[in-house]
């Protein structure tokens, strides 16, 4: 059964991992307002739902390093974007994660 940290109808398969991505700036370091289309998506999100794990060849579950509701750090071009009721998510693999923030 997948652990989840809100209540989503969405649950990850296997080792992928469904992450909400935080918001992006809307001011730049030197205090300059930004339109839509000059902000960067973040890198960074918060774990929502973990599947059941990767599949090994002697038929055991491998663990997770993350777990649901960890702020992590994941790669730019990372996992596939997905809607579900008015909300974006990111379905990745456990391996585009990077770091777990804190």
């Amino acid at each position: 059964m997948a652990k989840t940290a809100k209540k989503v109808a969405i649950r990850p398969l296997g080792d992928k991992v469904l992450v909400q991505r935080l918001a992006a700036a809307d001011i730049s370091a030197g205090g300059i307002v930004l339109p839509d289309s000059a902000k960067e998506k973040p890198a960074e999100g918060t774990v929502i739902a973990l599947g059941e794990g990767r599949l090994l060849d002697d038929g055991t579950r491998t663990k997770f390093a993350v777990k649901a509701g960890s702020q992590v750090l994941f790669t730019s071009y990372a996992g596939t974007e997905v809607e579900w009721e008015g909300e974006e998510y990111l379905i990745m693999s456990e391996n585009d994660i990077l770091g777990i923030v804190g």
